[in-house]
């Protein structure tokens, strides 16, 4: 009874906020899941990345093209046929050979993480800055990570793409979670004060 008072008090637009902050906090809840089982079933989470980039690269290289239809008269006509073409390509390779395109990905971030790791170590010990602690972890972090994903490569594209797509996933949804639940809380607040 004393819940239902407090709801009809509580105005539409206050309601609405307080919807729409849980509805935040429930797809915040469903990217964690998500991403809690993609770190538990790692190779499937990297083959459904992977399908899923040659899915958004075909349907977007087919966007393109039929933008490009649309604006022949343009002076850039040429080129984005080109680079729908090149999309296109690209879908259908990802999608048709899933494993040799995380392969490829993975040898990509493991020269990432070589490089970002060593231009981090160089510029933490160049410049000497305030933050040169951190920028030094920083780089020793990258190269390690390099060296790990590329010792191990190809066997690493098994799990490192899945690995790193969960834990997006894993964080983006606890920010979301976050974010609801405490948009929520500071909505109530702001109505019982108002209220008060």
């Amino acid at each position: 009874m004393v819940g239902r008072s407090q709801s009809s008090r509580r105005s539409p637009a206050a309601a609405r906020l307080g919807r729409n902050f849980g509805l935040l906090a429930g797809l915040g809840v469903i990217l964690v899941l998500a991403g809690i089982v993609g770190l538990i079933y790692v190779g499937v989470a990297t083959l459904t990345t992977m399908l899923l980039f040659g899915w958004l690269l075909l349907i977007g290289g087919l966007v393109g093209l039929a933008h490009a239809v649309t604006s022949r008269g343009t002076n850039f006509f040429w080129l984005a046929v080109v680079v729908a073409a090149l999309n296109i390509a690209a879908g259908v390779v990802v999608i048709r050979r899933p494993d040799a395109t995380a392969a490829a990905l993975t040898m990509f971030a493991a020269l990432l993480f070589l490089a970002g790791g060593l231009f981090r170590l160089v510029g933490a010990v160049v410049v000497r800055g305030p933050q040169f602690g951190w920028t030094l972890l920083q780089g020793v972090i990258g190269l390690l990570l390099g060296v790990l994903v590329l010792g191990n490569w190809p066997q690493s594209s098994l799990y490192v793409i899945g690995c790193f797509f969960s834990l997006a996933l894993l964080f983006d949804g606890l920010g979301l979670l976050a974010m609801g639940l405490s948009g929520r809380r500071v909505v109530g607040m702001m109505e019982d004060g108002r209220v008060a």
